[in-house]
């Protein structure tokens, strides 16, 4: 596996990063503040966008694995990379995400643990309703994982 930092040209990774985050203007409002990596393994296969919020916290704004590369290590793979960039520089490691069956237990299974709750994050800040496992997104689920 191949981890790379994307400096140039960000917004070519845009396809894939809108497998995680589906909506452009709320990607725009991370993107060129953030650290992209991306994992090529034979080919492209996951996105991770990070920021550093302060006061010791890093953030993963979006993290997108390719369609037909899940459930493959891929994204726990990236998790891990971003620990290692991040340990040493910060004290937590935050994730934001929907209130959904198929993302919480990978956060969890990653080392994360829920941090708090953001009420109706997604029906305020979204242009139209976001579904996952066929249910509507509510409250955003923040996890924090300790970088120490």
């Amino acid at each position: 596996m191949d981890f790379r930092t994307i400096s140039d040209n960000k917004r070519d990774f845009l396809p894939l990063l809108l497998l995680g985050d589906e909506q452009e203007s709320m990607i725009f409002r991370y993107l060129d503040r953030g650290t992209l990596w991306a994992l090529y393994d034979g080919g492209l296969r996951a996105v991770c966008v990070v920021t550093d919020e302060g006061a010791g916290n890093f953030e993963i704004k979006n993290l997108a694995v390719a369609p037909g590369c899940r459930r493959m290590g891929y994204g726990r793979a990236m998790v891990e990379h971003v620990v290692r960039q991040c340990r040493g520089r910060g004290s937590r490691l935050l994730a934001g995400t929907g209130d959904s069956p198929l993302t919480a237990p990978f956060y969890e299974a990653c080392g994360f643990r829920e941090h708090r709750r953001i009420k109706d994050f997604f029906v305020n800040n979204y242009d139209h309703p976001i579904y996952e496992a066929g249910q509507r997104l509510a409250d955003m689920v923040v996890f924090s994982m300790p970088l120490s």
